[in-house]
């Protein structure tokens, strides 16, 4: 087995904590490398040094700067495929939605690459009299990033590219579940010459995330994960004066109206709610569907669903991999007897579905006339479960919709522009989409999330990674002899 290591002032070493972990396959539930854990001196190492490194970072020109992002894009491009069957490996998604999940963040080390633009800031010449005053943006310090299992590709470059590229340093806290993936976007970093101590790599459990949130030496957090660790994270670190931005959990919603393309409709509701296993934050578990339609619509979805071929991600065939670990497999189980309990029709029962006998596979499951107030329309299960409601019209749906703790995403089928505009201005969510089966935005625009789905001001991607990677600097400036 392949054994981890963290990446600590430019150099690679073995954590020195008393806790570790194998890096187990879902698919196979067998181990295939293992990490031992960061100790405190491991941590404070890493602070160390990106606080070391920091100095000159962030006095380097921006345009210097972002020449080893020019390289890093190159060298994940040139690994992409490398890297899909690595990620494969230790989460189980299929081969197709790795090379998606990398392509998405890829992007944002593009968009990061135009940082000389982006952080430009305001002139006002004469602001008041013999006044002229200019906003300046300046890096902060070194910033952590604690990221999920379920996109561990994507996620650490939702963030690592702007925080360098402002001229912040980085230190990345992987899960624990799907830390090979991490290792190998940092030695790629490596590769592409970031200079010592400006990215690090710690692996760790609950210890070293507290350890990052409470460190002094660290500026700002970013973390993705469930909503309680999220509030959890975002109470901690701003508690000790940092920057924060915690994206929780989810449980977003489709709306279908009477005018929708029922055929589209339905691959796209069955593709958000089980693409991942259900495993992200922009799946869309709850389809609320206008009646006149509901029917018809519960049918194709049922078709659509049970067709979907259940298989190890590398298999050529594979729809749908895996979920994370035999212990969630058995959670999400028990979510789908808790909706047969609380009276929803199981029309698709993915406990009785062709799955590989190894594993943590469950085929995909379909609940018929569920009540918006049922556990299973309520919770974010996080598994490969889809619950169908009943509405009268897209103005009830948005009313159910709303009622969700949750506001990370949501999507209307239609072909009626009235109703597009009411979904537009009616539901309380941060990313909408309109005959698209999942509302995820371009690197160029924030992620959005409302709700318990995020805590913070400044969202991932985008504009937003500037804001929350510097402080703006008023410098006024008085000649009165000029």
């Amino acid at each position: 087995m392949r054994e981890l290591e963290h990446f600590v002032g430019g150099e690679w070493r073995t954590g020195s904590g008393a806790d570790g972990a194998d890096v187990v396959n879902p698919a196979t539930n067998e181990a295939v490398a293992t990490v031992a854990y960061a100790s405190e001196g491991d941590l404070d190492d890493a602070i160390a040094a990106a606080n070391d490194a920091f100095e000159e970072w962030s006095e380097t020109p921006v345009e210097a700067r972002i020449q080893p992002l020019f390289r890093y894009k190159q060298l994940l491009e040139e690994n992409q495929e490398d890297l899909a069957e690595t990620l494969v490996e230790e989460h189980g998604k299929t081969k197709a939605e790795a090379m998606g999940e990398l392509r998405r963040g890829i992007e944002n080390v593009e968009v990061a690459c135009g940082m000389p633009t982006m952080l430009q800031g305001g002139h006002l010449p004469h602001a008041a009299p013999e006044i002229d005053e200019t906003a300046v943006r300046r890096p902060l310090g070194t910033y952590a990033a604690i990221t999920p299992f379920n996109f561990p590709g994507m996620i650490p470059l939702w963030f690592l590219p702007y925080a360098v590229a402002a001229g912040n340093t980085f230190v990345l806290k992987p899960s624990e579940k799907t830390p090979v993936t991490a290792q190998r976007l940092v030695e790629l970093a490596d590769e592409a010459g970031f200079p010592d101590g400006v990215i690090s790599l710690v692996n760790g459990g609950p210890e070293t995330v507290n350890g990052i949130l409470e460190h002094d030496g660290v500026t700002g957090v970013s973390f993705v994960g469930s909503t309680p660790v999220a509030k959890h994270v975002y109470e901690t670190a701003a508690k000790h004066g940092k920057r924060v931005q915690a994206q929780g959990g989810a449980k977003n919603h489709i709306l279908v109206a009477d005018s929708a393309d029922l055929d589209f409709a339905a691959e796209q509701t069955v593709s958000s709610a089980f693409a991942n296993t259900g495993q992200r934050c922009l799946a869309n578990p709850v389809a609320v569907v206008a009646d006149g339609v509901y029917d018809e619509f519960v049918e194709k979805v049922v078709a659509e669903a049970a067709s979907m071929t259940v298989a190890p991600g590398l298999d050529d065939d594979s729809e749908m991999g895996p979920l994370i670990t035999p212990e969630h497999h058995e959670r999400v189980r028990d979510y789908i007897e808790t909706g047969v309990e609380e009276g929803a029709d199981l029309v698709l029962d993915g406990r009785d579905g062709d799955v590989p006998e190894t594993g943590n596979f469950l085929a995909p499951s379909v609940f018929a006339d569920v009540d918006p107030a049922d556990t299973i329309a309520r919770e974010e299960i996080f598994g490969p479960v889809l619950a169908l409601v009943r509405a009268d019209d897209v103005e009830d749906a948005i009313g159910i919709a709303n009622e969700s703790d949750f506001g990370n995403a949501a999507s209307l089928f239609t072909s009626e522009g009235a109703d597009a505009k009411r979904f537009r201005h009616g539901v309380d969510a941060g990313n909408l989409g309109v005959n698209v089966g999942t509302a995820a935005p371009m690197a160029f625009f924030h992620f959005g999330g409302r709700k318990d789905s995020f805590f913070g001001d400044l969202h991932a991607q985008g504009e937003d990674m500037v804001h929350f990677y510097t402080d703006e600097h008023v410098y006024i400036e008085r000649w009165p002899d000029a």
